[in-house]
């Protein structure tokens, strides 16, 4: 009589489909720590509270790219200076691993402990960005940085690879960054980031963003700028509330159409200490 296996047969097959089973889970929750490990690590890094300079409200938005299994490197930052000026970025790292979230931590570092040592963003990006070709990472970022003088109502802006910022004023202007950027950091030594000057206007803003906000398979990044810039203006013609605008931008974020970070920071104007004036260079 013929005979299609034996009862040990079953039990092996049994035993290792079990620890096959056993193994999986054992890599799942392994990856779940490193995701949960990331993404404390991105949170402890960005900044608990926010400077508040005379005349200028601040308000940032973030989300984590904690779905799933993936975790990015977005960041925002917003540091005050002893002259009394304010540091602010904006950035994306390659990747989306334990590995972007430190390398995030490195950038973010990097351009705090530089801007107390240059006053000039351009130089700034270029020196982080050497030091960083320096330390031999496989790993690059995006990043724009700005630098808010209260006192004198400007912000001067340079950026390396990262997508514009968009402003708008009171009297409905709006548009978005046209000044020419550098490479992106930790890819070409001796890179140069060209510093672009703006004036902020009473009333105005000025919204920096990472480009998991405003672009995905649902929306290109074009038409995600005019969607901002279109929000932007009608929170400086109405006088809303900045508050309000970023959470108008992260619910945009929303609609891109993939699982990415979103990291929004918005500078506004309340026509306090800084002398008023058209938001170009």
């Amino acid at each position: 009589m013929y005979r299609s296996g034996t009862a040990d047969d079953g039990e092996e097959l049994l035993a290792e489909l079990q620890s096959l089973t056993t193994q999986a889970r054992k890599l799942a929750e392994m990856q779940r720590s490193r995701v949960e490990l990331a993404v404390a690590l991105q949170r402890g890094m960005l900044p608990r509270e926010l400077p508040q300079p005379p005349g200028v409200r601040l308000a940032v938005g973030y989300v984590p790219a904690n779905h799933g299994l993936n975790v990015g490197g977005d960041w925002y930052d917003v540091f005050a200076l002893p002259d009394g000026r304010v540091g602010m970025s904006v950035g994306d790292v390659q990747g989306h691993n334990i590995e972007a979230a430190a390398f995030m931590g490195q950038v973010r570092v990097c351009l705090r402990a530089l801007a107390s040592v240059t006053g000039d963003p351009g130089e700034l990006l270029a020196r982080t960005n050497d030091l960083l070709v320096s330390l031999g990472a496989d790993l690059f970022a995006t990043c724009t940085f700005l630098l808010l003088d209260p006192a004198e109502g400007t912000l001067d802006c340079a950026r390396a690879g990262h997508i514009p910022h968009v402003w708008a004023t009171a009297d409905g202007a709006a548009g978005v960054d046209d000044g020419e950027g550098g490479p992106p950091l930790g890819v070409l030594h001796g890179a140069e980031y060209p510093v672009t000057r703006h004036r902020i206007a009473t009333g105005g803003v000025f919204v920096l963003l990472t480009d998991g906000v405003v672009e995905g398979p649902s929306l290109v990044l074009e038409e995600g700028l005019r969607q901002v810039m279109a929000l932007a203006s009608t929170a400086a013609v109405e006088g809303g509330d900045i508050d309000a605008l970023v959470a108008s931008v992260m619910r945009l974020a929303g609609t891109v159409g993939h699982e990415d970070d979103a990291a929004v920071l918005v500078v506004g104007h309340d026509g306090g200490a800084a002398r008023p004036g058209p938001p170009g260079e």
